[in-house]
């Protein structure tokens, strides 16, 4: 597909450089939450934390820093089989949104899932 849904809610609390955003992301097919935490665990920039039962997930506060990207409370949406959720926290200075849409653009255009502009 050409396209790719996602939506996302910006966590907008004090925090001295970290940004935070609950993320939810369709696909075309029922999600393997398994599937997607060794993709995560295995994508370039991306830190998996989440191990809730220990306590441990993104929080701003564990994200500064770091110029990994904090990922995890990874579940099934609850309103749609194909959809995935998961929380991220970065460090706005050193993993901006610019940076991380650039990168991300980047990556689907290598990989195919969307064209650059005027390429044929």
């Amino acid at each position: 597909a050409d396209d790719f849904p996602v939506s996302c809610t910006a966590v907008r609390i004090p925090t001295a450089r970290a940004h935070s955003e609950n993320i939810v992301a369709l696909f075309e097919k029922p999600v393997d939450i398994a599937a997607a935490r060794k993709t995560l665990e295995d994508a370039p920039g991306v830190k998996l934390v989440d191990d809730t039962e220990n306590f441990k997930y993104p929080m701003p506060l564990t994200a500064t820093g770091q110029y990994e990207v904090e990922v995890g409370r990874l579940r099934q949406n609850i309103a749609f089989d194909n959809a995935l959720e998961l929380f991220v926290c970065g460090d706005q200075l050193l993993r901006g949104a610019a940076l991380n849409a650039v990168l991300v653009a980047e990556a689907m255009v290598k990989n195919g899932s969307i064209k650059a502009k005027g390429a044929t």
